[in-house]
């Protein structure tokens, strides 16, 4: 691993709290991510599963958590399971995890060879009667592939299926939801680098240069500060792509006159950043392009300002998009007739603004949580309001990360420049 893992009582303390809320008798188990496959000889880059990383600090593939607080035999309290290796492993891929350094990265003090699992899980089966299995229960993901968590599930139903079992997911969205300090540092440091390479690139983008470039630089300056890499896809979008919300082709040369949205983020430590700039290729916004920037950036302010403990995300959204509405008004992009005209179901704003403005922010770019609970003290959540008009080949979003505190927001991106007067003068 290339960054500096946080201390184990964040492992130990998860644990205890995911037990807590566990059923009497009941096992949990946690598999890590498939390798999977990328052409006839190889593996995609490895991720570890959020949840079971979030538990014990792992990240190794073929690492197989359980949890059983009420087993009769105190070592199948609390077990890890780790790849086995050898002198081939070590020669072909290199160091793998021994016992006493799984230890002290997730303070488990029972270890054993995966190999052992299918031994030891009768046991385990034997003295529980439920099970809580993970899914991956992201609103956002509809599953199209049978990945490890879907098939241990048929495994063990067909296997023992007068067991009762229990959806981990619930639990977990509402631990992980909750950031402790350290993961805080994390989620910090991955913004402190995103940081780094928008400064980066605000020196090297000028007419002529191609979307991919601007890629590269972005890449060099995260791994040359220990970043795993893009915690998802970059989005480098000038003039008209801009308004292609996930465009990711990146191939297009940045023309004079036009604005780039830059819509990136570093992973360090398994934790994601995410941020959005939108700067001008020539180093100046137009009058017109400005307008629009600071129409988008006022709603940003006014949005951050509602990210509070007790908020509800829902009613957030209605809020912001009247904000948003008022914006357009202003910008003659709407007019009254359209407001009179708009349904709950459809708001006029919603032509130029059509996505939502904030999401949870965590160990995946797209964390979980519960979306119908009041916002809570250790939240982490984007504020990306957004204008896009195709009309004029324009598209103008941003984003900060925004930590939910008891004293209010406090915007982890803060650092990083946003009035577009601020833009302009660190391009000349």
């Amino acid at each position: 691993m290339k960054y500096t893992p946080i201390d184990q009582k964040n492992y130990i303390e998860s644990r205890k709290l995911f037990a807590a809320q566990m059923k009497p008798k009941a096992v949990a188990i946690f598999n890590a991510n498939d390798e999977l496959p990328k052409n006839g000889d190889q593996t995609f880059v490895f991720r570890q599963q959020s949840d079971l990383f979030y538990l014990t600090g792992i990240d190794q593939e073929q690492t197989i958590l359980v949890l059983f607080p009420d087993s009769p035999l105190p070592q199948y309290k609390e077990v890890l399971f780790l790849r086995q290796t050898n002198d081939k492993i070590a020669v072909w891929e290199g160091h793998k995890y021994s016992f006493e350094e799984a230890k002290a990265a997730s303070g488990i003090q029972n270890i054993f060879w995966v190999n052992d699992f299918d031994t030891i899980l009768p046991i385990l089966m034997h003295h529980a009667d439920s099970v809580y299995l993970n899914t991956n229960e992201n609103d956002r993901y509809a599953h199209t592939v049978p990945y490890r968590d879907l098939r241990f599930i048929h495994h063990l139903q067909e296997i023992y299926p007068l067991h009762t079992y229990n959806r981990a997911a619930p639990i977990m969205a509402n631990l992980r939801s909750v950031k402790s300090a350290d993961e805080i540092k994390q989620l910090q440091t991955a913004c402190d680098i995103t940081n780094k390479a928008f400064h980066r690139v605000l020196n090297f983008i000028k007419p002529g240069v191609m979307e991919y470039e601007i890629e590269a630089e972005i890449t060099h300056e995260f791994l040359r500060n220990r970043a795993t890499g893009h915690s998802y896809y970059p989005i480098i979008a000038s003039g008209p792509s801009a308004n292609v919300l996930h465009y990711n082709e990146n191939n297009k040369e940045c023309k004079a006159g036009d604005v780039i949205l830059l819509d990136f983020g570093a992973e360090y430590g398994n934790y994601a950043a995410d941020l959005t700039r939108c700067v001008p290729v020539s180093g100046k916004f137009t009058p017109r392009q400005k307008e629009v920037y600071n129409a988008v950036l006022r709603v940003m302010k006014a949005a951050t300002k509602m990210l509070v403990v007790g908020t509800l995300l829902e009613e957030y959204h209605k809020e912001v998009g009247k904000i948003m509405e008022k914006e357009l008004l202003g910008l003659g992009l709407l007019k009254q007739e359209d407001i009179d005209k708009q349904t709950e179901a459809l708001p006029a704003y919603k032509k130029y603004f059509m996505h939502g403005t904030s999401h949870f922010l965590g160990l995946d770019v797209h964390d979980i949580g519960n979306r119908y609970q009041p916002f809570r003290e250790g939240y982490v959540f984007t504020c990306e309001p957004g204008i896009y008009i195709p009309e004029e080949k324009l598209g103008i979003r941003l984003e900060n990360d925004i930590l939910i505190t008891a004293n209010g927001p406090v915007d982890l991106m803060a650092a990083i420049p946003l009035e577009a007067d601020d833009i302009e003068a660190l391009m000349k």
